[in-house]
C-alpha cells in the first residue's frame, strides 16, 4: 500500500501536466485534483478490506499526483521575472510553507493519532484535503496561462537537447540518492541503537535548516547560477551519504550530515525549479514540472525502495548509504556535463 505513491508518480504527474499545458487552465485542474483526492479520502472511511483500500489509495495518489506539478507550474508562471527567469527569492518565501506544512503534518498527526486512534486517520485526510480544496477555490484567475489557446508545444525536441537530458539525469540520481534516506534512515538509526528522541532530533535538524534555506534562498542564489547550485548539491549529496554510511555510530557526524540537507534537498529543489522554468517555458511548463516529479520522485522512488530493501537484506543498512553516495557522485557528473553542454 505504501509503495502505491511511488508507482502512481511514474505516470500521474505527467498526465496532469499534459492536461494543464493543453488547456492552459491549471487552476481548474488543480481544483479537480483536490476534489478527487477528497472523494477518495472520504471513501476510505467506508471499508477496511485490503482490495477496497488499495484501489482507493491508488485513486487518491492519482489525484494527488496532479497537485504538485500544477501548483509549481502556476507558481512558476506567476513568479517569472523580466529576464525570463524565476524570481528565486519570492519562490523560496512561498515554497517554505510546504516544509512548514510537512512539520505540522507529521508532528500534529502523530500527536492526534497517538491520543485518539488510527481509526481517525481517514478523517484527518478528509480534513486536510477539504482545506486543500478550499485553498484552490481561493486561487486568483490571473494564474490561468495565457497560452491556453495556442497550439500545444512538443516536449521531446526539448528533452533531446543535451543540456536538458543531462539536467534530468542529474535530478534522477540526486533524488535516487535521497530515497535511501526517506525509506531507511530511521530504521538505520534504530539498528544503531539510537533512542526515538535522537531519531526525531536528527530529522528536525534537516527540516529546520531546509526551512531556513528556503526563506533566505534569494541571498544564496545571487552568488551562483542554478546550474552551479545543481553541481554543488550533487557533491554535497555524495559527501552526506558517505558520512552517513561511514560514521553511523557517531551522533555528531550524523548531525553534520543532516545539516547538508539544506543544500542537498532545498538548494537542489530550488535550482531544479529554476531550470525547469528556463528549459521548458510557457506551454511546456506543466509537462516540465511533471517530468521533474516523474523522473525525480517516481522512477527513483520505485528503484530506490526496491533496490534499497535488497541491499539491506544482503549487505546491511550501511550499503544503502554507500550506494546513495555513489548516486550522488553520478549526479555530480551529470550536472557537470549539463554545464559543459549549456
Amino acid at each position: 500500500l505504501a509503495s502505491l505513491q511511488s508507482w502512481t508518480r511514474v505516470a500521474a504527474p505527467y498526465a496532469w501536466g499534459w492536461l494543464g499545458d493543453h488547456s492552459g487552465d491549471r487552476v481548474s485542474l488543480l481544483r479537480w485534483a483536490a476534489l478527487g483526492a477528497l472523494l477518495a479520502a472520504l471513501a476510505l472511511t467506508l471499508d477496511t478490506r485490503y482490495g477496497f483500500v488499495a484501489a482507493l489509495v491508488a485513486l487518491l495518489f492519482l489525484a494527488n499526483g496532479g497537485v504538485v506539478p500544477l501548483c509549481e507550474a502556476a507558481l512558476s508562471q506567476h513568479l517569472g521575472n523580466a529576464q525570463g527567469g524565476l524570481d528565486t527569492a519570492r519562490y523560496g518565501r512561498v515554497r517554505v510553507w510546504g516544509s512548514v506544512g510537512f512539520v505540522v503534518g507529521v508532528t500534529g498527526f502523530g500527536v492526534l493519532l497517538e491520543s485518539w486512534s488510527l481509526r481517525w486517520f481517514p478523517w484527518l485526510l478528509v480534513a486536510v484535503y477539504a482545506l486543500l480544496l478550499l485553498a484552490t477555490l481561493r486561487l486568483p484567475s490571473s494564474l490561468v496561462a495565457a497560452h491556453g489557446r495556442e497550439a500545444p508545444a512538443r516536449v521531446w525536441p526539448v528533452l533531446r537537447q543535451p543540456v536538458v537530458a543531462w539536467f534530468f539525469a542529474s535530478v534522477f540520481f540526486t533524488v535516487l540518492a535521497h530515497t535511501g534516506l526517506y525509506a531507511f534512515f530511521s530504521l538505520y538509526l534504530d539498528a544503531q541503537g539510537y533512542p526515538k528522541s535522537a531519531v526525531g532530533g536528527l530529522w528536525a535538524v534537516a527540516v529546520l535548516l531546509e526551512i531556513a534555506f528556503f526563506w533566505f534562498q534569494g541571498r544564496f542564489f545571487g552568488r551562483f547560477d542554478p546550474q552551479r547550485w545543481l553541481v554543488l548539491a550533487a557533491a554535497c549529496t555524495a559527501l552526506r551519504f558517505a558520512i552517513t554510511a561511514a560514521f553511523g555510530a557517531s551522533l555528531w557526524w550524523l548531525v553534520a550530515a543532516q545539516a547538508l540537507h539544506a543544500i542537498t534537498f532545498a538548494g537542489h529543489h530550488a535550482a531544479c525549479i529554476s531550470l525547469v522554468h528556463l528549459y521548458l517555458p510557457g506551454a511546456l511548463r506543466g509537462r516540465g514540472q511533471a517530468l521533474y516529479s516523474v523522473l525525480g520522485y517516481g522512477a527513483s522512488g520505485v528503484l530506490g525502495g526496491v533496490g534499497g530493501g535488497w541491499l539491506i537484506e544482503h549487505l546491511g543498512f550501511a550499503a544503502v548509504f554507500w550506494a546513495s553516495a555513489v548516486a550522488g557522485a553520478l549526479a555530480w557528473s551529470c550536472a557537470h556535463r549539463a554545464i559543459v553542454r549549456a
